[in-house]
């Protein structure tokens, strides 16, 4: 049993600044009439100098987020806000300290923003977003922003692919976004004619669509590729186009440091709760996921007995949301 002093197994040892209190920083995401988000850069001698940021700052002492988001708004902006609801919290680790990224939308504001403080400001559209360099806490909030909250991994057909195929196109109507194609003990032909099909619906649906596992069949389609966890750790190069999606199932901070490395768009990490497919695994808990969440800044899905229903718990915690194959099929 680990000590509760400890930093979870599997963490570098700098981490050990998991002892520490964090700092609470809170952020909001402005959005202008023509759809743009307001970004502010990072004055000259201040820490990470000229990298961009949603705007904010530091919680005081006997502050709420949402007064502390209020006030800071108004000293660099020079604007009154409405705060609005939570988009999500980022838990990260640095050499120096801990952050806990507190991102909220602001509902209204009342005024012209300016930069109060020297600082350069940006309206910027929000599929342009990637091209300003930030700093890593801020990356998985670009991705809430604009990428699906929940990732549907499939589950493999009974008898009857009809049936299956129907089951997809439910799941498409209901919203899925993102699909990560799933196939353990399926012989290729039959892998092959549900792939076929599957990526018809998803290019019709404009959803996303990835291969688990495969990646000549993934490139002969022009397909995403999932990596299992097992296969990441073999990796040297990336196996996909860059302009096809990559992701990875990661148990541990060493297998998110090879997803990032290896570019991987995201990835998908428990499970957090126990669950039929893993019965004999408890589940790592939230705790444990927000300790993998500080090492990386890719967006990370949590899996593991959730479902729709999880998805602001999950982004209480610092996930793009929940990967699911029960909680997202057949519902």
């Amino acid at each position: 049993m680990t000590d509760s002093t400890s930093p979870p197994p599997g963490l570098p040892p700098h981490s050990r600044g998991e002892e520490r209190k964090p700092t609470h920083v809170v952020a909001g995401v402005i959005v202008d009439a023509r759809g743009r988000v307001l970004l502010a850069r990072r004055t000259e001698g201040s820490e990470l100098a000229g990298l961009w940021e949603f705007p904010g700052g530091k919680v005081e002492p006997g502050e709420t987020p949402e007064a502390a988001l209020a006030r800071e708004l108004d000293e660099e902006l020079g604007i009154e806000v409405d705060v609005g609801a939570p988009v999500m919290v980022v838990p990260h680790l640095t050499p120096r300290r801990r952050l806990r990224l507190d991102v909220r939308r602001i509902q209204a504001w009342r005024g012209t923003p300016k930069g109060y403080e020297g600082q350069a400001l940006a309206w910027v559209q929000p599929d342009k977003l990637a091209r300003y360099d930030m700093p890593a806490p801020d990356l998985p909030v670009v991705a809430a922003l604009l990428q699906p909250d929940h990732c549907l991994v499939t589950p493999p057909p009974g008898g009857d692919d009809g049936e299956w195929l129907a089951s997809l196109e439910a799941a498409l109507a209901r919203g899925v976004r993102r699909v990560q194609f799933r196939m353990p003990g399926i012989d290729r032909a039959r892998r092959h004619h549900l792939l076929s099909n599957a990526a018809l619906s998803c290019d019709a649906a404009g959803v996303q669509l990835l291969v688990n596992g495969d990646a000549g069949l993934a490139c002969e389609f022009g397909l995403g590729l999932h990596l299992p966890a097992a296969q990441l750790r073999k990796q040297r190069q990336r196996p996909v186009p860059a302009d096809a999606l990559l992701s990875a199932s990661c148990h541990d901070a060493d297998e998110l440091r090879l997803a990032q490395a290896l570019g991987c768009d995201f990835a998908i990490v428990g499970p957090v709760h126990p669950t039929p497919t893993h019965p004999d695994h408890g589940g790592i808990g939230w705790a444990r996921f927000e300790a993998l969440r500080e090492q990386a800044s890719l967006p990370i899905y949590a899996i593991g007995g959730l479902g729709p229903d999880d998805i602001a718990e999950a982004r209480s915690h610092g996930a793009q949301g929940i990967a699911a194959i029960r909680g997202l099929w057949g519902r």
